[in-house]
């Protein structure tokens, strides 16, 4: 023990250390990533197109391509121009390959489409028979966009400040607080809005004052069947609004508890990783002690399984806590949880130098076992 004490020291200090990174510098080389990501991506909007898949990023086209290549050649292109409001895609262009490209100035964003046709439907909707349909061909067709509207200059940091993986364990504390003070408010909004529209007649209700002083008569005995089938109608209309209305409160409450779920997961994160390192080492370090064979390969065979362990855990119960099966607490320590006993039986076993993977202490407890057992059939009582 006084041997591994400097270097539990040194671990003590490394899982702080981490402490400090993920909870201080971390958030902060998080925003700057995605801040610049968001504006490599604004200003190359060739990153964002995805094979097979319209791209509406730019304003008043969709584009697709079936095929990108690593220098940001798209083939296929298929491109709907609806520039026009209210006219639909009336311009459309199809080319063989084509580039997405920013002008040297970075004022125009150029197109630049080869072997390709287009369809041009210049007729009102009305009159459509009365107009021709323009179609043609081409072999170099180049499209300017005007950038300098669209506000490409670098991302004001403000549009991701308050995302979960950019904020402290302060941070994220008053933003949980925040965001479980807006879903009680919500709760009760969409509570009262169900209200408006029922009355409790139940004479059995458990409280009172849930009873309304309602006085109970026929409402269709005066009714005409063109009226009561419009009552009908009106009742069903009511009852699918309300039916839409809980659907679309059942998929808020969704969202909403798991906003504040990812929020806890990621403040509990920043302590568990720390912990992790020091849970880790009173692992790692007594493997080295016990494995007596195989040199440094056999233990390092182990640690690997033990992090595997610890990785599948962690990521199961990530997603467990994400879809409400667990909170965040223990959700987030259960890996913890199965490998500290683990580390504790490792450790002991080290300092009372008990030889726990050494295959031929194993065999001879066995020989040992076997020798009792054939002496205790070999001289059986007499009767």
């Amino acid at each position: 023990l006084r041997i591994l004490f400097p270097l539990v020291v040194f671990v003590s200090g490394l899982a702080t250390a981490s402490y400090f990174f993920s909870n201080n510098i971390l958030p902060v080389a998080n925003l700057r990533f995605h801040s610049l990501l968001w504006d490599v991506t604004r200003k190359k909007p060739a990153l964002n197109l995805q094979p097979g898949i319209f791209y509406n990023g730019i304003d008043g086209f969709s584009i697709r391509a079936m095929q990108k290549d690593q220098d940001g050649t798209l083939h296929d292109v298929l491109i709907y121009d609806h520039r026009t409001p209210f006219q639909g895609n009336r311009t459309v262009l199809r080319a063989r390959k084509g580039t997405m490209q920013r002008s040297k100035a970075g004022e125009y964003l150029l197109l630049i489409l080869e072997d390709g046709h287009f369809y041009d439907e210049r007729s009102p909707a009305k009159d459509r028979g009365k107009y021709p349909l323009m179609r043609g061909t081409f072999r170099v067709d180049e499209i300017r966009l005007d950038l300098t509207g669209l506000g490409l200059d670098r991302t004001d940091r403000d549009l991701f400040k308050d995302h979960y993986k950019m904020l402290s364990s302060a941070q994220l504390e008053i933003g949980m607080d925040s965001l479980r003070r807006q879903f009680g408010k919500r709760t009760e909004e969409q509570r009262d809005h169900l209200a408006n529209g029922f009355a409790i007649i139940r004479k059995n209700a458990p409280h009172p004052g849930l009873l309304l002083n309602y006085t109970l008569r026929p409402t269709t005995e005066d009714l005409t069947a063109e009226q009561l089938r419009n009552s009908h109608e009106v009742a069903m209309n009511m009852v699918r609004s309300n039916i839409s209305f809980l659907d679309q409160t059942a998929n808020e409450r969704e969202s909403r508890e798991e906003q504040i779920a990812r929020f806890g997961i990621e403040w509990h994160r920043k302590r568990m990783l720390a912990l992790a390192c020091l849970i880790f080492f009173f692992i790692g370090a007594p493997l080295g002690a016990i494995i007596r064979k195989g040199g440094m390969g056999l233990p390092v065979v182990f640690a690997i399984i033990f992090f595997l362990i610890f990785h599948i855990v962690s990521f199961s119960t990530e997603k467990l806590v994400i879809s409400g099966a667990f909170g965040p607490w223990p959700g987030m320590w259960v890996s913890s949880m199965v490998l500290i006993p683990i580390a504790a039986l490792l450790t002991w076993k080290a300092t009372t130098d008990s030889p726990l993977f050494d295959a031929d202490a194993y065999y001879r407890g066995w020989e040992r076992f076997r020798s009792w057992f054939r002496r205790g059939h070999a001289h059986p009582p007499a009767l």
